[in-house]
């Protein structure tokens, strides 16, 4: 068989069995549910919501509720020696960008310096750590999906100023499904 006629012939059979898949993606699924309410939305480089997060300057720029709960992201300005000790999500994976600064990361036992340009993944259920290295402030954005831990942040901005109370950190990070590794 010429290849012509192999693609003519191959293609009627295929679009023949495509045609129940095409059907029932006409349909909606009872089980997904449809991001309706969703808007655009453009932040500016000076624009969110800041919070002091135990020392991690953060600015939101998405919450769960503007990204029908896909998706938080945050830009983190932090000074030299500000880091977050090993811990363990168990609901969220996260991804950090690098923009400024270096960053020190421990994903799973290995641990880099980040620099600006660089990206890290760190899973949920998968141990990992951070801290600014060097004399710079480190500028980095940060993504963590599904949303919901915008929320815990809330909570820990809200904690009195002064050196954290690491028992109450712990608590609310654990009401988050996030712990602490000693």
């Amino acid at each position: 068989m010429d290849r012509k006629k192999f693609i003519q012939t191959s293609g009627l059979g295929l679009g023949i069995a495509l045609i129940p898949i095409m059907e029932s993606c006409k349909q909606p699924s009872k089980k997904t549910v449809p991001f309706s309410n969703l808007n655009p939305k453009t932040i500016k480089d000076n624009e969110g919501e800041v919070l002091n997060v135990i020392g991690d300057i953060q600015t939101h720029k998405l919450i769960g509720s503007e990204t029908g709960n896909q998706i938080v992201e945050w830009v983190s300005n932090v000074e030299p020696g500000v880091g977050i000790p090993p811990h363990i999500h168990t609901k969220e994976d996260e991804i950090f960008r690098v923009i400024k600064g270096q960053i020190e990361i421990m994903v799973d036992g290995t641990t880099i310096v980040l620099k600006a340009g660089d990206t890290a993944f760190a899973p949920k259920n998968i141990p990992h750590a951070w801290k600014v290295v060097g004399s710079e402030k480190a500028k980095m954005i940060v993504s963590a999906f599904p949303a919901g831990i915008e929320i815990m942040f809330q909570e820990l901005a809200d904690l009195p100023p002064g050196p954290p109370d690491f028992e109450k950190v712990a608590q609310i990070c654990g009401n988050y499904g996030i712990s602490f590794i000693k």
